[in-house]
C-alpha cells in the first residue's frame, strides 16, 4: 500500500483562558528521576481512529471537525497548562526544567487521500502509512530542548471514511503537573553533561528493524487464560494470578517458540509497573512519571516446559517483590548517579511491556461516535515490544524481528486464544 499524507496546515494553540489556569503561572517545573532518565527516548505517539464524521466543509474537508478539535486542544491546555511549556536546559552541570512559557501545543490538519479505514485495521501487520499520522516522528525528548520543539503535538489526519486523530508527547513530561520528590532530593537535578547536546548520544540503535501487529483477546479468552494458569499455578503457594498476568504469561511462552530459544537460553520479561499507591507520598492520581522497572528471568526450557502456569508465577512473584523501600533506593541513587532509557539492539531474549488496559482509550468519543482502533507510532518500539491496551477483553500491539513475527502468528497454541487479529 503506497499513500502519501498531505499536510493542510500547522498552527500553535495557545491554552484558552479557563478557571484553572493561574494568572501567573510557576516559573519553572522541575523534572523528577522517573522523568529525566525518559529524555533520552522518543516523544510517546498514540492515536485512535474514529468513524466519519457527519459534516464535510470546502472540498471535502471536515472543516467544522478540525475547528472544534482545535478548540477542545485550547481548553484542555488551559486546564493542563503545562503542555504548552518550553523545556529549558541551563548551568554548567546541566539540569533540565520546564518554563511555563505558555508558548503553545502544535496542531496539524492532514489528509490521506485514498486511505481508508480499513487500510488499517484490516492488515495484519501495521502499514507503513500509519507512521506519517504521527507529528514529531523521531524526536527525542531532549530535542525539545535543544531545537526548541513543543512538547505536546496533535495531528488530525482525514482518511477517505474515518478520521485519525494522534498525539506526540514529550515522554519525560508524560502528564506533567504536579511533581514529587524524595526528601532531600537536590532539585533542580544536575545532569552528568557540559552541554543539552550531549544527551542525545543516548540515541537508538536497531540492528533489525522489527514489524509488529495488533492482537485482541476477548474477555472469554482472557478468562479462560487466567482460569489456565491458576490451575496449573495451584499449590506453588502463589496468590491468585490476574488476568494481564495470565495474558503476558501466554504471549511469553509463545515467543519464547516464535524464537526458537535454546533450552538453557536465558529469557527475561520486564513489566513496567505503575508507582502510584506503592511509594508513601505519592498519591493514586499523581500526574507525571511513576514507573518502576520489574523484571522476571528463567530459562526458556522452564518456560516451555512447565507453560504459562509458571510463567504466570513468575509474573507474579515480580509484581508482588516490588516495595516501597527498594524504589526509594532506586531514585535517590538515580539523583546521585543519571543514567538514561534508550531504544537500542536489545538482548534477543527479552520481552518488554508497558502501558495499561485500564487505559480508557476507546472512550475518546468527541460527539461522532466511538474510536474504531487505537494505534501507536514505530516511536521506542524495539523487538520485544508489547504493548498492552484496553479491549472487550484485552488488546496487545506486539513487535518482533520479521521472522520470528510471522512464526507467532502462525502458531495455532498461541493464536487460539486472540479473537482477532488486525494491524
Amino acid at each position: 500500500m503506497s499513500h502519501v499524507v498531505q499536510i493542510v496546515s500547522r498552527r500553535m494553540v495557545l491554552p484558552e483562558p479557563t478557571p484553572w489556569l493561574p494568572s501567573e503561572p510557576d516559573t519553572t517545573i522541575d523534572l523528577t528521576p522517573w522523568d529525566l532518565r525518559m529524555i533520552t527516548v522518543e516523544y510517546t505517539q498514540t492515536g485512535v481512529l474514529l468513524p466519519k464524521p457527519p459534516a464535510t466543509g470546502e472540498h471535502g474537508h471536515h472543516a467544522p471537525v478540525v475547528e472544534r478539535l482545535t478548540s477542545s486542544l485550547a481548553h484542555a491546555l488551559g486546564r493542563f497548562y503545562p503542555y504548552a511549556v518550553a523545556p529549558g536546559g541551563e548551568g554548567v552541570s546541566i539540569s533540565v526544567s520546564l518554563r511555563c512559557s505558555m508558548e503553545g501545543a502544535e496542531f496539524v490538519h492532514a489528509v490521506a487521500p485514498g486511505v481508508t479505514v480499513a487500510d488499517v485495521v484490516a492488515p495484519l501487520y501495521t502499514p507503513g502509512v500509519v507512521q506519517s499520522f504521527f507529528p514529531l516522528n523521531g524526536l527525542l525528548g531532549v530535542d525539545a530542548v535543544a531545537g526548541s520543539h513543543p512538547v505536546l503535538a496533535a495531528q488530525v489526519t482525514e482518511l477517505t471514511d474515518g478520521v485519525f486523530v494522534a498525539m506526540s508527547l514529550n515522554h519525560a513530561v508524560d502528564h506533567v503537573h504536579r511533581r514529587w520528590f524524595l526528601d532531600g532530593c537536590r532539585v533542580p537535578i544536575p545532569l552528568p553533561f557540559s552541554k543539552v547536546e550531549d544527551i542525545a548520544s543516548y540515541g537508538h540503535s536497531s540492528l533489525v528493524q522489527p514489524q509488529d501487529c495488533f492482537l485482541h483477546f476477548s474477555a472469554e479468552s482472557v478468562k479462560k487464560l487466567k482460569a489456565k494458569a491458576n490451575a496449573e499455578a495451584s499449590g506453588t503457594g502463589i496468590a491468585t494470578i490476574s488476568s494481564l498476568q495470565a495474558l503476558l504469561a501466554h504471549l511469553w511462552v509463545a515467543v519464547c517458540r516464535a524464537r526458537r530459544l535454546a533450552p538453557d537460553q536465558s529469557t527475561t520479561y520486564v513489566l513496567l509497573v505503575g508507582s502510584r499507591g506503592r511509594v508513601d507520598g505519592v498519591p493514586a492520581g499523581y500526574a507525571g512519571n511513576a514507573v518502576a522497572r520489574a523484571e522476571a528471568t528463567s530459562t526458556a526450557g522452564e518456560i516451555l516446559e512447565r507453560g504459562p502456569g509458571r510463567a504466570a508465577s513468575l509474573l507474579n512473584k515480580m509484581v508482588a517483590s516490588l516495595d516501597e523501600a527498594s524504589e526509594r533506593d532506586r531514585l535517590a541513587s538515580w539523583a546521585r548517579n543519571p543514567s538514561f532509557a534508550c531504544v537500542s539492539a536489545p538482548p534477543s531474549a527479552l520481552v518488554v511491556t508497558g502501558n495499561s488496559p485500564r487505559f480508557d482509550v476507546y472512550g475518546n468519543d468527541f460527539g461522532w461516535g466511538q474510536p474504531v482502533a487505537v494505534r501507536r507510532s514505530s516511536a521506542n518500539k524495539m523487538d520485544g515490544t508489547a504493548t498492552v491496551f484496553e479491549g472487550r477483553g484485552a488488546a496487545l500491539q506486539v513487535c518482533l524481528a520479521p521472522e520470528v513475527l510471522a512464526r507467532l502468528v502462525t502458531d495455532d497454541e498461541f493464536m487460539s486464544a486472540v479473537s482477532t487479529a488486525t494491524a
